[in-house]
């Protein structure tokens, strides 16, 4: 059995869409697998079982990515097809079963449209991120046993998806200061290299010897190891904050110019928070994510501690 999954350029997208990829392979297993993705996501998929090869697709002028990945994939009979991109040459590529998810503005979570296309609506796989022993070991290293540890995720793909890092700051210090959910807790801080700017201050303003400075300095299998051995995550909507939920660690969302009913991280220990206004008022016109500020200064530090308050005492009854 060969499948090809061709799924997100973003990371976010290529979370979620790890559940219905396990569901194939629970449901055909010894299976040979090809994925097909974006930079981002490409370490996400290393260790899934049976993988034969990751072809990744770098966005090209006129649209020759899709091309590259025809050339890559004709040359065979697939058993299975799952296009989550909507290529338009998946379509004269040789499958017996292809299932797409086509561009649709319906209500509900990303998961449920993924499961939908595989007619397995009742089901809904989570998503589920595969790794290896290497990296287990590596976060028991990085993240060894002893205080809890306070997961933060301070970056997003868009400026205006960040909230401030002197909110961030200010809610830090009210979750780990002594009478605080997590006193003295060891703070865990993700992201890229190149996001480290973003982060700096935070990384700053924590002590030493609680500060777990991960920036650009780990592979995403190992930073999802770390995040499940993380007490709480908070962070900007992100890919981030879908590895964490994946994690099975509770996880709040920050939300502004993102749809939270589409993009919740998924899960029963996972909650968001946003400020007063909602998605269709906060998004502007004309909007531009690479020029715009944050539009997350609605969203209060109290606010996001109440929630935070309230997700950790649903969560302590489980």
């Amino acid at each position: 059995m060969r499948i090809l999954f061709i799924t997100s350029t973003r990371l976010g997208d290529a979370v979620l869409s790890t559940g219905i990829l396990r569901y194939l392979l629970q449901q055909n297993p010894a299976s040979s697998v090809t994925v097909a993705c974006g930079p981002a996501a490409r370490e996400l998929f290393t260790a899934v079982p049976g993988l034969e090869r990751i072809i990744v697709l770098d966005k090209m002028l006129l649209s020759l990515h899709w091309l590259y990945l025809w050339a890559n994939c004709v040359g065979c009979i697939w058993d299975i097809v799952v296009d989550l991109r909507n290529a338009p040459l998946t379509f004269i590529i040789p499958t017996k079963k292809a299932y797409r998810l086509f561009r649709s503005r319906a209500p509900g979570h990303h998961i449920k449209a993924l499961a939908a296309i595989l007619e397995i609506e009742k089901i809904v796989p989570s998503p589920f991120i595969w790794t290896t022993k290497e990296n287990k070991n590596d976060a028991v290293r990085i993240v060894p046993d002893g205080t809890p540890v306070l997961a933060i995720g301070p970056t997003a793909n868009w400026r205006a998806k960040q909230w401030r890092a002197e909110r961030f700051i200010e809610l830090i210090h009210r979750l780990t200061r002594p009478d605080g959910i997590l006193p003295d807790a060891r703070v865990l801080i993700l992201g890229r290299e190149d996001e480290r700017p973003t982060a700096l201050a935070i990384v700053e303003s924590i002590p030493k010897h609680r500060c777990l400075d991960l920036i650009g300095r780990i592979d995403l299998l190992t930073a999802f190891a770390c995040l499940q051995r993380s007490s709480l995550y908070i962070g900007n909507d992100s890919g981030l904050m879908h590895l964490a939920a994946a994690s099975g660690i509770p996880t709040l969302g920050l939300f502004g110019p993102s749809p939270e009913d589409r993009y919740a991280p998924w899960g029963s220990r996972c909650s968001v928070v946003r400020g007063a206004a909602n998605f269709d008022e906060i998004f502007p016109e004309n909007f531009n994510h690479r020029e715009t500020k944050t539009l997350m200064d609605g969203l209060s530090v109290t606010t996001v501690e109440k929630q935070v308050l309230e997700l950790w005492e649903r969560v302590q009854k489980d």
